[in-house]
């Protein structure tokens, strides 16, 4: 039955057909539907280990390495052919291997994340996994919750619903619980129908559910099954990068191949030199990228999950890493979100306490649990019988606290009156009060005093009312008083901002407390000296545009902010800095977009933890600057790999093609190239586990094109140089001395080059390698060493035994290489860094 079907259908007649009721199924019932209808999640089909194998085929290198064993084979060299197509085989299972693991990496994260639902269950309130929801559960939904099944609506109280995911218009829709003449004949007409993947915008809602899983129709509709996300910078500067290099290879190679050509004219073997330059160009493109940054980002992810942190997208923590201000709420990040009532201003407190009380919303699992609000300090501070008092008056008409208007209100039934209770913002609420200005002097006085305490405040005011008058904006209101409360500081927030400046990162605190709490928590944790650090979100949009931004970066601290405060002041910074974002309400979903890097809390509403990258399970400032920590050592170790690898075979391929001009016989053979490409790679993949210096954790960092290009070049030079000379001194002996040593050296420079290239320090003043990359790097060199001297490598690779006086020639240039190499890095990043 369709959502069209229900649409015409009476509330009793939904509840008959669905064999259910307001109180919701049974536990056993739920069982039973949940074995029928299977769970609700829309079933897309888990990667598989073909799946990962076909993708290592997608490579435009791997086409050209089968094209080159293709044309060996043509040209009657089978040897050749077929250690070419043994290159692919390994490449392929080595990277089907790493990325396989990833993506099982990548599938527990994200079961870390469930959606919660709020549903009625044996007559209580229950939270349950979003995935556990049958046809017939009766669930509860508020401001700021997404939608998880289809549900007919029951009970609605001021319900707006954001539905522009479906429909693409931004406009809220008003739900009402009445059956339609006519079924619906679309989204836009079904006003009693709420729609998976929808959110509630304003107001409350009881809705049955009618359909789950594949059958929503969020997950009919074509093309939403997967969405595409803009690219992160971190994807950006990948992207920009292989470009260039991709550029730059195919460029030399076309003028190599003709200089061959016009020098040696006839005599040129054309074939051969196909393939050679096929092979050469494999050689030197650092095609191990995209395997390398899978294991870096994947290995960061499980560490960082570990911590409390989950990526929803793996590049979101080398994102996370490049950040240069981080902007936060203060509640439950710096303070513990654990209040207690720390005093009462007013003239009969217990009224006070207990119109507060009544006004607080039902009692929900999300938060209850953490007993981290206003309402949990309120009741843990009244006695046993007026808690049991409070439970047992009915409220209506409730309106939920909206971050604009700073209150909520509820309107409560006693002795045959109504009382319309209002609790908020002591500013708001005088403001709807009839009360005297000496009063409000003192008031104030008060308020005062408890905010440079750190205390947070909420007051209380209410009307009586034979009339159904339920709007708090018509005032009339008669002030009750002002509760304080005392949220402790996190003992971990100090040492967080502290790390955080170690890190060149700026932590700015944009709150909805006023101002004076907001700077007295900031001084607590040493963000701030001064209250000249802190604004309000009203005076700073009342800055003129030109120094609204200056004015973002100067201040610490932001008061008083609304979501569209922070939406602004995220804008103005976002301009010149990489800007992450802490978020937890519905309205901090467009502040969480705009942001490079958004971050919201697991109990965090639906909507924001949808627009967030990263979802932090513990409550705690110092888990996101562990996670900037780690995307900063992912960007290090990523950089590693790419300096090395272009400055190794750029320095090897002008080397090898310059060779190609001065003799009669290719300097080195394609399956050889290939091998030394092997080699040199395969302890690069270990590069993830490497160790970073301290001093590359200091500031951000981002992918420059131009910085790396020119790093490689300069200290390409000196490999090329280096490869020159043993050209030169092997290659008047013999081509196969020339292809052994020549294969040998440029193995072994290559893997020394990582223990100069993977620091900017001197290398002995540097951290330690990681032991597994240091264990590889000597099982490579110890293969290139003995290949030649075996029959597999003197039959199908073409060496021959290297003799004892070659070697040592060999071990004394790759020393003298390595001096050379650590002389001009010094001097270059000296020169740099001026």
């Amino acid at each position: 039955m369709s959502f069209k079907n229900f649409s015409v259908l009476s509330i009793h007649e939904v509840l008959k057909h669905l064999k259910t009721n307001e109180k919701g199924l049974t536990s056993v019932e739920a069982v039973s539907r949940l074995e029928c209808c299977g769970k609700n999640e829309f079933r897309v089909s888990a990667v598989t280990w073909w799946q990962v194998l076909l993708r290592q085929f997608k490579s435009p290198f791997l086409y050209l390495l089968v094209a080159a064993a293709v044309l060996a084979f043509v040209l009657g060299e089978r040897i050749d052919a077929i250690m070419i197509a043994a290159f692919v085989v390994i490449n392929v299972l080595i990277g089907f291997a790493q990325e396989y693991h990833s993506e099982k990496a990548v599938a527990m994260l994200k079961k870390m994340v469930s959606s919660k639902v709020l549903v009625c269950r044996d007559g209580k309130e229950v939270l349950l996994d979003s995935r556990e929801l049958v046809p017939g559960d009766c669930v509860i939904l508020k401001n700021g919750d997404r939608l998880q099944a289809d549900l007919r609506w029951i009970k609605v109280d001021n319900l707006l619903v954001n539905e522009s995911v479906l429909t693409g218009e931004s406009v809220l829709v008003e739900k009402t619980v009445e059956p339609l003449d006519q079924a619906a004949t679309d989204f836009f007409s079904a006003k009693n129908i709420g729609f998976s993947g929808t959110s509630v915008a304003a107001g409350r809602g009881l809705g049955i559910v009618v359909a789950t899983g594949a059958e929503v129709e969020f997950n009919k509709i074509a093309g939403l099954a997967t969405q595409t996300e803009a690219p992160g910078p971190f994807e950006k500067g990948i992207a920009e990068f292989s470009s260039f290099i991709l550029r730059l290879i195919l460029l030399t190679l076309l003028a190599v191949f003709l200089l061959n050509w016009l020098i040696k004219g006839g005599s040129a073997d054309i074939p051969e030199l196909l393939i050679f330059s096929i092979a050469l160009a494999v050689s030197v493109i650092p095609e191990a990228l995209p395997l390398v940054t899978t294991m870096t980002l994947s290995r960061g992810a499980l560490r960082l999950a570990k911590k409390k942190v989950v990526a929803k997208k793996l590049s979101a923590i080398e994102d996370l890493g490049s950040i240069d201000i981080l902007c936060t709420d203060k509640t439950g990040t710096v303070t513990e979100n654990l209040m207690r009532v720390a005093g009462i201003f007013s003239d009969n407190e217990n009224k006070c306490l207990r119109l507060s009380a009544l006004a607080a919303p039902p009692v929900d699992p999300k938060t209850s649990v953490l007993r981290a609000n206003f309402d949990g300090a309120i009741l843990d501070y009244l006695s046993e019988d007026l808690r049991s008092q409070i439970r047992t008056v009915e409220r209506e008409n409730e309106i939920p606290f909206d971050p604009i208007r700073r209150w909520n209100s509820v309107v409560v039934e006693e002795d045959g009156k109504k009382i319309l209770i209002v609790r908020g913002a002591p500013e708001e609420l005088i403001k709807l009060s009839l009360i005297k200005k000496t009063e409000i002097e003192k008031i104030n006085n008060w308020v005062s005093l408890q905010g440079h305490q750190g205390n947070r405040v909420l007051a209380v005011a209410f009307r009586e009312s034979k009339k159904e008058s339920v709007r708090a904006e018509d005032g009339g209101l008669t002030f009750a008083g002002v509760v304080a409360f005392a949220d402790p500081v996190k003992a971990t927030a100090a040492s967080a901002i502290a790390e955080a400046n170690k890190l060149g990162v700026q932590v700015k605190i944009l709150t909805g407390d006023s101002l004076e709490v907001a700077g007295s928590v900031a001084q607590k944790i040493g963000l701030i000296k001064s209250f000249d650090q802190v604004i309000s979100g009203e005076a700073w949009t009342k800055l003129p545009e030109a120094e609204r931004a200056v004015a973002a970066l100067k201040y610490a601290v932001f008061a008083r902010v609304t979501p569209e405060h922070k939406f602004l002041i995220i804008k103005a910074l976002k301009e010149k800095f990489e800007v992450g974002f802490l978020g937890d309400g519905i309205n901090d979903a467009p502040a969480l977009k705009i942001a490079h890097v958004g971050l919201a809390v697991d109990d965090a509403s639906d909507v924001a933890r949808e627009a967030a990258d990263l979802v932090l399970l513990d409550h705690d400032l110092s888990v996101i600057v562990s996670g900037i920590r780690e995307g900063r050592e992912i960007f290090a170790n990523t950089s590693k790999y790419i300096k090395v690898t272009l400055t190794s075979n750029f320095g090897n391929f002008i080397a090898v093609a310059i060779a190609t001009l001065l003799i009669d016989f290719l300097p080195m053979l394609p399956i050889q190239l290939l091998l030394l490409n092997l080699l040199s790679d395969f302890p690069m993949i270990a590069i993830a586990t490497d160790n970073v210096d301290a001093e590359e954790l200091k500031r951000p960092r981002h992918y420059n094109v131009r910085e790396i290009a020119t790093a490689a070049l300069v200290l390409g030079v000196v490999s090329t140089i280096f490869d020159l000379i043993f050209f030169w001194i092997f290659s008047r002996i013999s081509p196969e001395v020339l292809w052994t040593n020549w294969f040998i050296a440029s193995v072994l420079t290559e893997l020394i080059l990582i223990l100069s290239l993977r620091t900017k320090k001197p290398f002995f003043r540097a951290k330690r390698p990681a032991t597994v990359l240091i264990s590889l790097a000597l099982i490579g060199a110890a293969v290139a060493i003995i290949i030649p001297i075996t029959t597999l490598g003197q039959k199908w690779f073409h060496f021959v035994s290297p003799t004892p006086e070659y070697l040592a020639i060999i071990f004394s240039l790759v020393l003298a290489y390595f001096v050379m190499t650590e002389t001009v890095k010094l001097v270059y990043y000296r020169i740099k860094t001026k």
